[in-house]
């Protein structure tokens, strides 16, 4: 069986490695000496804050379970951070607006390092405060970053499309070659040098350490509203109205709650369904394959983007629908593949939805730097942190209920869950295309009130 997972990374480097030989003249963008070195300094730093990230993914739950706790407990945990995310991540979140994203994003380091502390403790109420420190943290990377980048983009004035060029980048790097060799190091920490499963986490807080190193020393700091007078409950109220007032960060809000709800309930589900039966499978490997799936996704991100004639509201449509259908792949395995013998190799359904999940994070490596466009395009500045943080409300509580039933049904029906939720983003997809496109030919609005006020006039 092993000899199939390194057939499946093969390829997928291979692939990867052509898509990035091949780029030519129209899948780049002209920049300048002075973006470049812009770019370059947040990539590392964003690289890095992933890296604190990702080294922690493989092992979460195996950790937990190392520990002696059963499923139910583990979901509480998982809970627990979600929960966080959505009512403590939300407040401090939004304060970057307010207070500073290089604050803010100084405060996620901080936040994640005590986070990772806790991980070396097997008491389940100090891992309990644990989830809650790294839930914090989570609305803070989701957030902080990307808002601190646009701000100082802008401010800087270099060219928006560049910004296309910094987001595939980032998510290339920091969610695909920086992922898998974090998978990759926390396989060497924790299974072949024989440290443990907590190794991982220590390595995180290192390159988180580094990380807020480089913002205290070279980031400058940028606000969203910088009026004296407004607390946050006013934050709060102002980023409500304006996601009610405009129906494409309505529809925004709504597709990435699905898509990214789908996400994290396939990042808990996919050990056990790999392994149902307790089969022995390489978690830090096949965590690498499903990083370097994303990393391809990345990379055909960046050429899409690349082209002007190709609106990113068109494509997601087909990549949400192909997500959509990837996470159906257990269910139907489950349905015509017999089950494997209780701690063996992984079965041939495993190998399928292997190949499915691998396929769901190359949408996965899309998504981000295209969600990460569409942000940046109708995300109104002086709220961008405190209305991606609204973003992540519903999301959080569908995680959160999802965890808290995680006994009460079978792993097919939630992945059957997940890709009705998936087919539900494209249709809102399409929705946003057509918003989207209809903002952009205000000349047909005008013809439109010509042609009502002459069916007035005619009827009168």
């Amino acid at each position: 069986m092993e000899v199939f997972y390194y057939l499946v990374f093969g390829a997928l480097s291979a692939v990867v490695a052509v898509l990035e030989l091949s780029k030519s003249g129209k899948d780049r963008v002209s920049t300048s000496s002075a973006f470049n070195a812009f770019k370059n300094n947040y990539l590392v730093v964003y690289s890095l804050m992933m890296a604190g990230d990702w080294l922690q993914g493989p092992y979460v739950y195996y950790l937990y379970s190392q520990y002696g706790f059963d499923k139910g407990d583990i979901g509480r945990l998982f809970i627990a951070g979600f929960g966080s995310s959505m009512l403590f991540g939300t407040v401090v979140g939004s304060l970057a607006d307010k207070q500073g994203r290089k604050r803010a994003c100084v405060t996620y380091c901080i936040t994640y390092i005590l986070s990772c502390i806790t991980k070396h403790s097997p008491e389940y109420k100090i891992l309990m405060v644990g989830r809650i420190l790294g839930g914090i943290a989570t609305s803070l990377l989701f957030s902080a970053f990307e808002s601190w980048l646009v701000a100082e983009h802008n401010k800087r004035g270099f060219e928006p499309q560049w910004l296309s060029v910094t987001f595939s980048k980032a998510i290339f790097l920091g969610n695909g070659l920086v992922a898998i060799i974090s998978g990759l190091l926390g396989n060497l920490l924790a299974d072949n040098l024989g440290f443990g499963p907590v190794a991982p986490f220590d390595a995180a807080a290192f390159f988180l350490a580094i990380g807020m190193a480089i913002i205290l020393s070279s980031w400058s700091e940028n606000y969203g509203d910088p009026s004296e007078n407004k607390d946050l409950l006013s934050q709060f109220k102002g980023a409500a109205a304006a996601i009610a007032s405009d129906e494409k960060i309505a529809l925004l809000g709504a597709i990435q709650s699905l898509f990214e709800g789908s996400m994290y309930t396939f990042v808990f589900l996919w050990t056990p369904a790999l392994s149902p039966n307790d089969e022995d499978i390489p978690h830090g490997f096949i965590f690498a394959t499903f990083m370097l799936s994303s990393m391809l996704g990345s990379s055909i991100a960046s050429k899409l983007m690349a082209r002007a004639t190709l609106k990113v509201e068109s494509y997601m449509q087909i990549v949400f629908a192909i997500s959509a259908f990837s996470l159906l792949l257990p269910i139907l395995s489950n349905f015509f593949v017999a089950p494997n013998e209780k701690g063996s190799s992984m079965s041939f359904g495993g190998c399928i939805q292997l190949l499915g999940f691998c396929v769901f994070e190359a949408c996965v490596g899309i998504f981000w730097p295209s969600i990460m466009k569409m942000r940046s395009q109708y995300i109104p500045e002086e709220a961008r942190s405190t209305i991606m943080n609204f973003f992540r409300i519903p999301l959080n509580i569908f995680v959160c209920i999802v965890l808290y039933n995680v006994n009460a049904f079978p792993i097919t029906i939630m992945f059957g869950m997940c890709s009705i939720f998936l087919f539900m983003a494209s249709v809102l997809q399409r929705r946003l295309m057509v918003v989207a496109e209809t903002y952009r030919k205000p000349q047909d609005w005008t013809g439109l009130r010509e042609r009502d006020s002459e069916s007035e006039a005619l009827t009168v």
